[in-house]
Parts: C-alpha cells; structure tokens; sequence
C-alpha cells in the first residue's frame, strides 16, 4: 500500500505528492497528523490551527467520496512521529510513504528522521516540491548561492520559470466505493484535544472557495492591484493567504490562473498584473531563504551583525502595542483588526512592525512570534521574512534608515480614515481632517477615551538610526 501525508497541502487538485501516491495500481490511503503539543511550541494561532483541521474535515470527505481513506493520527511531538509511522506502515503493510517537502527546520529533521526509520524496514519515500512553483535551490546566483536581495531573485526566477514551465495535475480519479468518514468534531478526543473546532464564518474552507476567491480577484481587481493593494479599506487584494498557507490552493494554481485571464505571463511591472505576481515571487523568495538559510528557523537575524543591535523587551510598551493602544490611530486599527480576525493586511503588517521595531525599538523575534500565535495564514518563511525586512535586519538593500512614519502612513494609505474608524471605536465619530492626529480635537471635546502617542515618532526615528549606525563603528 502507498500512503501519502498530508501537511500544508490540504487539497486534491495540483498535489504532487497526492498525485506520486495514486499513479498506478493498487491501494492508496492518505494521513494528517495532528500535534497539539508541537503547534502550541510554534506559537500556532487557535483560529489557523481551527481553519486548518476544518479543511482536513473537508478533505477527508472528498478523499471518502474517490475511495481513499484518511486516517487521523494525534502524535504530541514532531520527535515522536517517526516511530509512530514505523508501526503504522508496519502494521498496514505500507510499501511507499509519499509526501510534500517541507521547508522548516523542524520539519525537515522531523522527516530525515522518518526516512531513516521507514528505510529500516523497507519503505521507500519520495518527497515532493508541493509548496513552491519552482523547487528551493533552482533559483541561484551565477556562483550557486541564494540571491540576499530580492529583485535579482525575482528577475532569476522569472527567467528559470520560462525555461522549466510548470504542470498544473488534475485531482485524482476516484480509486474505489466511496468510504464513510467520521466528522472530526464527532470523535472522541476532538474537544479536549482541540477546543471548540468551528470555523469563522470569514474563512470558510474548501478548494472550491479559494478558487472562487481567486477567479473573483482576477476578474474585478488584478488590473488594478498595483493602484490599491495598498489600501486597507479598498478590497484590492485577493485574501488567498490563509488558503496558500493551509495549501487548500497552491501558488503553481495561481500563476496558472492569472495567465488564464491575461493570456500572457507578464514579465515587467509595464504590464498588468506583474505586480501581483511579484508578490507570488516574494513568497517563493521567502521560502527558498528558509530552505537554504536554516538559522532562520532559529530565530536568528539574516544578517549576523545585526544582533548585537539594543533592542528593548519592555513587555509594558509591548502590550501596548499588541492591544493596540499606542496612540497612533493607524497602528491600533491594524493591531485590532488582527485580534478580532485573525488578519491584517500587508501595507498594515508593514506599518506596525515598523512602529514595533523602529519606534518602539522592541525586539523583531516578540512581533513576529505574536502575529503566528494570531493570524490564520501563520507562515515562518512569510513571517519572519516580513518581520526580518522591516526591522533591518533581512534580506533588503536599505536596511536601517527605512523607519515608516505611522501619522504619514495612514494619510497616504487611509486618506478619509475610513479603515480607522471602523476599528479604533473612539475614534468612529471623528472629522476626516483629525482622524490621523486626534489628540488636538479630543482635548477640545474634553474627551480622553483615546491613549496619547507612546512616542515622539521623530525622535524614536532618530534613536533607531543610531542604534544601526553603532553597529558600523
């Protein structure tokens, strides 16, 4: 028997490893792993984990219906799973063991180490590029080592997709009588392992959902996207992260797909739609980073002299930060909204770490370790690479005299404040004119029900310059 694994993969369609175990004859049953104990050690958000376990409800289904079984397994620890599928492979007469590569470094020692205990008894594996449209390592400098800025990378990695193409596989045919499946939320150990399992009606699950979001996107926003992806207030962007993170749709789907409407891969930000794809490469550039940089998983800087850099670890300033009560109207909006919904937009994410680590001068490793243990697109390679990039210590080229001005930002990015408003609730029945800097027209109202600013943002500026320019002497 062939079994697959299933990880960040959670679809039928576009899925390698899916695909490697059903070619041929003979039975096929698929895994998911749940590791409650190793998610809470990752700092795993409870609305991703739900978001997650509800699509492998789904997937178990749709697997049932094409006659392939899949099992649930509850295995605490990364560091106890190889023994654990060396009795299930064992026990099930499990000749091949299939499955997506995975790029972080607890992942992959927790699957060499299930390599080396399969091989002893004879199961092969085969491991599989499911998470990237081009595989980690494929896009190197002329030397052979990972491009450390990202626009080099981009133009590689356009050429080498040119030369390599890409296949997008159709979901498996159906292999047998379709099979019962049990509803994970009427099994036994669902609550006391795993709380409440109901899903936000924001994120519904399914690959049928994320392709409709994406079809959305491309028909009423793609041409446009370079004009208002900025723009918290504005639907510009395609919400297709926690989709990709979960890998309820791959990113081999989505390029596939925006070929589909423009007829031609754009090359250059002259043409439509360029600028979202771009943003397809930085996640490849973020993720081939993990693969080929793995101190990155450590919590360590990309570049190594930056940490010695003072920064603070003030738990005061930084709960002020996380429950948005910094005074800056644009950074608590941001901060709420991801409290309450598990996401935030990018032009946001930038603004506060910006604020967090420039402003504030808290250390990069609290921001990046708050927004996984709260978003529901939770991904190391986007996170940390995001976090790394606006505290100036990643992969840029302008690393430390980039400080966001939060006042500046919402002005540009949130003209009428209508994004503010609708989540700094003190602020909702504020003129347009004060929205950005509401401290003069509260006072004149009498009003103190909004926090003062923490900080002088140019003075804060100033000291995180210095703090950079100290480590040059």
């Amino acid at each position: 028997m062939k079994l697959v694994w299933l990880r960040n993969d959670l679809r039928l369609a576009d899925n390698p490893a899916l695909r490697h175990a059903c070619a041929g004859d003979g039975p096929v049953a698929a895994l998911f792993i749940i590791s409650p104990t190793q998610w809470r050690q990752h700092k795993m958000a409870p609305i991703r984990q739900r978001f997650m376990l509800a699509q492998v409800d789904e997937l178990g289904r749709e697997l049932a219906a094409l006659g392939i079984p899949l099992q649930l397994l509850r295995v605490e620890t990364f560091a106890e799973v190889p023994a654990v599928l060396a009795n299930l492979c064992r026990e099930q007469g499990v000749t091949q063991l299939c499955a997506n590569q995975a790029i972080e470094l607890d992942e992959q020692r927790r699957d060499h180490a299930v390599s080396a205990a399969l091989a002893e008894q004879g199961v092969s594996c085969h491991w599989l590029n499911g998470c990237c449209v081009l595989p980690p390592g494929r896009v190197l400098t002329g030397s052979g080592e990972m491009f450390k800025v990202f626009t080099p990378f981009s133009r590689a990695w356009l050429k080498a997709l040119d030369e390599d193409g890409f296949v997008i596989h159709r979901a498996p045919a159906r292999r047998g009588e379709p099979l019962p499946w049990l509803p994970l939320a009427e099994r036994a150990w669902a609550d006391e392992a795993l709380g409440e399992l109901t899903v936000d009606p924001r994120w519904p699950v399914g690959e049928a959902e994320a392709l409709r979001r994406l079809n959305i996107f491309l028909e009423q926003a793609v041409l446009d996207y370079g004009e208002t992806r900025d723009f918290p207030a504005i639907a510009g962007t395609s919400v297709l992260s926690p989709y990709l993170a979960a890998g309820i749709i791959s990113p081999r789907q989505c390029v596939a797909a925006l070929q589909q409407r423009l007829g031609y891969r754009p090359q250059s930000k002259a043409q439509p739609g360029f600028v979202w794809l771009n943003e397809l490469v930085w996640r490849e550039f973020y993720r081939h980073l993990l693969v080929l940089i793995p101190t990155l998983s450590m919590n360590r800087p990309f570049k190594p002299e930056t940490a010695a850099l003072p920064w603070s670890w003030d738990p005061d300033a930084f709960a002020a930060w996380c429950e948005g009560r910094t005074g800056y109207p644009i950074v608590d909006a941001a901060m709420r909204c991801l409290n309450t919904t598990g996401w935030m937009h990018n032009r946001l994410r930038m603004i506060v770490a910006s604020f967090l680590t420039k402003d504030l001068h808290i250390h990069w490793r609290l921001g990046e370790d708050y927004f996984m243990s709260r978003l529901i697109d939770g991904d190391l390679a986007a996170n940390n690479g995001g976090w790394q990039w606006a505290a100036g210590t990643g992969a840029d080229a302008a690393p430390y005299f980039r400080v966001f001005n939060p006042t500046t930002q919402g002005q540009r990015f949130d003209p009428q404040g209508e994004f503010i408003r609708t989540w700094v609730t003190e602020l909702a029945d504020i003129p347009a004119t004060y929205v950005h800097q509401p401290h003069d027209w509260l006072r004149l109202k009498g009003r103190q029900d909004y926090p003062a600013p923490m900080v002088d943002h140019a003075v804060a500026r100033v000291r995180a310059i210095e703090m950079f320019r100290s480590l040059e002497k």
